[in-house]
């Protein structure tokens, strides 16, 4: 399998309002920059969309690591929220439905065809990826919605 590496973060100006999302898939030598706006959503929605547009442009499955500043999108994999809430037909331990259940969805069934490890890095730190990928994300606001 391929060794892939995908840094992704997403962003919202208002929360909901206008989004965007940024990732940056790496394999060998090979960088490249992915990005995405959606007029009204929420940060957690961008957060779900930049891995699941990166996954989705790998052609074969392959071994991922995937790094986010996104406690919501890491922890639902590191701490098994997910598979909790399919338990419990997504129902969040408070009782209340899953927000954002159609991306989980899409992204669990990326998430079947790779081998994924899930990395939290600290956002608007010192990661230049994590940061490039911030970058992508706000500049895809700015430059659609003038915000």
């Amino acid at each position: 399998m391929k060794q892939v590496t995908i840094y992704t973060d997403g962003a919202c100006s208002g929360n909901p309002g206008p989004g965007g999302w940024g990732a940056i898939l790496i394999y060998k030598e090979t960088k490249l920059e992915l990005s995405g706006y959606a007029e009204h959503t929420t940060n957690n929605r961008m957060e779900l969309l930049a891995p699941i547009e990166a996954l989705s442009r790998l052609k074969e499955p392959c071994k991922v690591d995937v790094y986010s500043d996104s406690t919501y999108l890491v922890n639902a994999f590191q701490k098994g929220w997910l598979d909790n809430w399919i338990r419990r037909g997504w129902i969040k331990s408070d009782k209340k439905p899953v927000e954002n259940r159609d991306l989980w969805e899409e992204l669990l069934k990326l998430a079947a065809i790779h081998e994924i490890a899930w990395h939290k890095v600290k956002g608007h730190a010192n990661d230049a990826l994590n940061n490039r990928c911030d970058e992508l994300a706000t500049g895809e606001i700015k430059r659609r919605s003038g915000k």
